[in-house]
């Protein structure tokens, strides 16, 4: 990798300088758009001690969920974690911390660390579980609690076609939480479907600027669909 060239030839290269005890910004909903690979590949280095802020935590043996299996993970700041039997069992132990966030709050998290904004008041959560010990303010009369952003050592993310350069398009859906997860990271990477060369992506579509992206790789996916429901005949 060279100069603006954000390329990468393989995931043990992507994550390198991953170490025991970091925290990571994951992409993804349920296991729609999520790094499946460089997931894959934290759990081949046996990293432990992690620290996962994503939206959810994968299902059983698959996506983050793969990283649970060896107990990889110490605390997950997330918003939903219903399609995990391990994830229960582990929390109902006592083995794993979770800090549970409303949705609106973790995108928010995501996207002011990528700003550089170290927290914001909210209204949602006050009054609630989430809300006791944080800080309360009121605005036109209604009561706001301070919310923390958060960053991390490594953020993860898929996107579906990039430029050597690190210019991120996704695709529909599978957008969801990698905006903002691209820009919470000290090291950025991102796994993609397609590369393509500077200049062939029209600049109108591209969600998130190539400045933000450290690492870059092809990959091939599984794309699992989380519940799969048909009709009857």
């Amino acid at each position: 990798m060279s100069g603006f060239d954000k390329v990468v030839s393989s995931y043990e290269e992507a994550m390198e300088g991953l170490q025991d005890d970091m925290t990571i910004i994951a992409g993804g909903f349920g296991l729609c758009g999520i790094p499946e690979n460089l997931i894959n590949e934290i759990k081949r280095r046996g990293v432990h001690g992690l620290t996962i802020v994503s939206n959810n935590c994968g299902v059983d043996g698959f996506g983050l969920g793969v990283l649970l299996e060896d107990k990889q993970v110490k605390k997950m700041i997330s918003s939903y974690v219903g399609e995990n039997k391990l994830f229960e069992q582990q929390l109902l132990a006592g083995e794993l911390e979770v800090e549970l966030t409303p949705q609106g709050t973790l995108a928010e998290k995501m996207r002011a660390g990528g700003a550089g904004i170290p927290a914001f008041y909210t209204a949602t959560g006050y009054g609630t579980l989430v809300g006791e010990g944080k800080e309360v303010k009121e605005f036109n009369g209604r009561n706001y609690i301070l919310e923390e952003a958060v960053t991390g050592d490594f953020a993860i993310v898929k996107a579906w076609k990039a430029d050597r350069y690190g210019n991120l398009v996704y695709r529909h859906t599978a957008q969801n939480f990698n905006p903002m997860a691209a820009t919470a990271g000290k090291i950025t990477v991102v796994e993609v479907e397609e590369i393509v060369e500077p200049g062939e992506l029209d600049p109108t579509q591209i969600h998130t600027p190539g400045i933000y992206v450290d690492r870059l790789i092809k990959g091939t996916f599984e794309k699992r669909i989380e519940q799969r429901t048909v009709r009857e005949a």
